[in-house]
């Protein structure tokens, strides 16, 4: 029998729905350590459990209430449902009963140094990639000065909180977590293909409308919806990686997040991904040369993953202008340069290609979704994309956008210059001090 939403849980994901989301930085996520106790991954289920449902409320109210008929598509019905049916799963997984002086040793903070573990818990700043509510779209009271009402909201509510761990856990606490662990990864899996579900979503509005492309207000949900999507696998994704420490892993990572990531290695990595697509989609005996610059032992803390997904997209748009430009038959192409720099504040990539360039008009329709003809989009294969970064945007005009909403999303930024005739350089601005909030949504 295939699940539906009842009245009740939709009047319970509107009151959630007016709550704040509580940003979370890239240092906060890895104090956890590499092996955090039972009694500090509850904490931190706790957090969540609280902490999802209220992103999740958020993005079912905005589907609920898209405008224009785009609420009515099938495939965005179904990407409404996928997210009502996680936010039942999380606030009805039942919370074990525990006594009277387990719930207060949760609540004591540890001792670090003789010092109380919250002081060693670092602030998120703003990120400077964002404009304040850019992608919030919470209706609640706005915060008015040091004592708004949801500053304290969010300053009552952390990630992560390091408690006192003197003595045993009952089992119940390591048995919640596995719980909490195991309905994280079935609401990960079943979220899997969101994106290309609700690029179909797009697809079907289009066509029904008879429009080739989509207006602002679109354009701005789907900015909102993707970065929202990306900070619940942000956290659901940590979370799982936390609580399986059942094999080994490299010391240098915490959860997903790698405390030294090599940049050269991963840049690397991608362009031998994105030659290997050139070559298989144009059928080249060789894809043009990418030349990389970039210090071997520069390392940094971030998500690898990220990182591939921006680094891949990127070489692929230029690879693609470049044989598009100069013709498949060309026996040399130019190269393209990637050059990496190590700044105070950001680690930045430049990639530069000689690919014939962007018109100076159209270079703002780059950061639009599905910017291409109706007749020229075919249908999207929900199954297609099970798999967060290797999605098949290709022609669907979602590599550019998503992979600036990836730098964003910690505080870094994607910029595009273009010169109409020659090429153009992409730079990607990496926000080394780890320091910046994911934005709020």
């Amino acid at each position: 029998m295939s699940w539906r939403k009842s009245k009740e849980l939709m009047d319970t994901i509107r009151h959630y729905a007016g709550f704040p989301a509580t940003g979370v930085s890239l240092r906060q996520m890895v104090q956890f350590g590499e092996k955090p106790s039972t009694g500090t991954l509850f904490r931190a289920s706790q957090f969540l459990a609280e902490e999802l449902p209220i992103r999740l409320a958020h993005r079912v109210q905005e589907l609920d209430n898209l405008p224009d008929g785009l609420n009515e598509m099938p495939s965005v019905k179904k990407v409404l449902d996928w997210y009502a049916q996680s936010f039942e799963e999380i606030t009805t997984l039942p919370r074990p009963n525990l006594g009277r002086d387990v719930r207060e040793r949760l609540m004591k903070p540890a001792k670090i140094n003789g010092k109380n573990g919250i002081a060693w818990l670092s602030e998120a700043t703003p990120n400077p990639s964002i404009e304040e509510g850019q992608y919030n779209s919470w209706g609640g009271v706005p915060e008015q000065g040091t004592n708004g009402w949801a500053k304290k909201y969010h300053a009552s509510r952390r990630y992560f909180a390091m408690v006192d761990d003197n003595g045993d856990w009952p089992p119940e606490l390591q048995l919640y977590n596995q719980r909490f662990a195991q309905t994280l990864h079935k609401i990960k899996r079943r979220h899997d293909s969101v994106v290309t579900t609700m690029a179909q979503g797009i697809l079907e509005y289009k066509r029904k409308r008879q429009r080739m492309q989509i207006d602002n207000n679109i354009q701005a949900f789907l900015d909102r919806f993707y970065m929202s999507r990306i900070g619940i696998r942000m956290l659901i994704g940590q979370h799982i990686a936390l609580t399986d420490q059942n094999h080994y892993r490299d010391p240098s990572y915490v959860g997903i997040i790698c405390t030294k990531t090599f940049v050269k290695d991963l840049a690397q990595e991608a362009i031998e991904n994105a030659r290997f697509v050139c070559e298989d989609h144009y059928g080249l005996f060789e894809a043009p040369k990418i030349q990389l610059v970039c210090n071997p032992n520069l390392n940094f803390m971030y998500v690898p993953g990220h990182l591939s997904h921006m680094l891949f997209e990127t070489l692929k748009n230029s690879l693609r202008a470049v044989v598009e430009t100069h013709g498949q038959d060309k026996q040399e192409f130019p190269v393209t340069k990637v050059i990496v720099a190590e700044g105070k504040e950001d680690i930045t990539i430049k990639i530069t290609d000689e690919g014939g360039g962007i018109p100076r008009s159209a270079i703002p329709l780059v950061w639009t979704y599905m910017y291409t003809t109706v007749d020229r989009t075919p249908n999207l294969d929900p199954d297609f994309d099970k798999s967060d970064f290797k999605a098949p945007m290709a022609g669907f005009g979602y590599g550019l956008p998503i992979s600036r909403l990836y730098a964003r999303y910690f505080g870094g930024d994607l910029k595009l210059i273009s010169m109409e005739g020659y090429g153009t350089d992409v730079y990607l601005h990496l926000n080394r001090l780890s320091s910046s909030s994911e934005p709020l949504q």
